[in-house]
């Protein structure tokens, strides 16, 4: 079936919509931090520059509802060999440690939450994860 098909009569179109609010709610949460689409996916920005997540939908026919994000050294190896069914090496960025987390596995928002702020985490400026660190203090 042709994907229009499926993005109009699939029951999971409502949770695509979900899982989507659910990730611009833990990204847009985090200081100096955009949303546009890049390469046509939802994708979120610290300081209009740097990625740190992107949120992708069956990429060319994966099948898959996840996200890809930066991920400290080490996380992405861990993370894949522990659980394989929710993460997974995304491709164009894996190679450069980035972790892709399964949305459509039974996510755990609060285990995203922090793997979002890992990625943030990541790319961001000193500054800005100072500022982080501060509201959650």
């Amino acid at each position: 079936m042709p994907r229009a098909w499926w993005v109009l009569h699939d029951v999971r179109v409502s949770s695509i919509d979900g899982a989507l609010d659910q990730m611009r709610a833990l990204c847009l949460a985090l200081p100096e931090v955009t949303e546009r689409l890049s390469h046509g996916a939802p994708t979120w920005f610290v300081r209009g520059k740097k990625t740190f997540v992107t949120f992708m939908d069956d990429h060319h026919g994966d099948g898959r509802l996840a996200i890809w994000c930066a991920a400290p050294p080490g996380a992405q190896d861990l993370l894949v060999d522990e659980e394989p069914r929710r993460f997974f090496v995304p491709p164009y960025v894996g190679h450069r440690g980035w972790l892709g987390v399964r949305l459509d596995v039974d996510p755990d928002w609060d285990e995203l939450a922090g793997i979002v702020e890992d990625a943030y985490r990541m790319v961001a400026p000193k500054r800005l994860v100072a500022q982080l660190d501060e509201r959650q203090a």
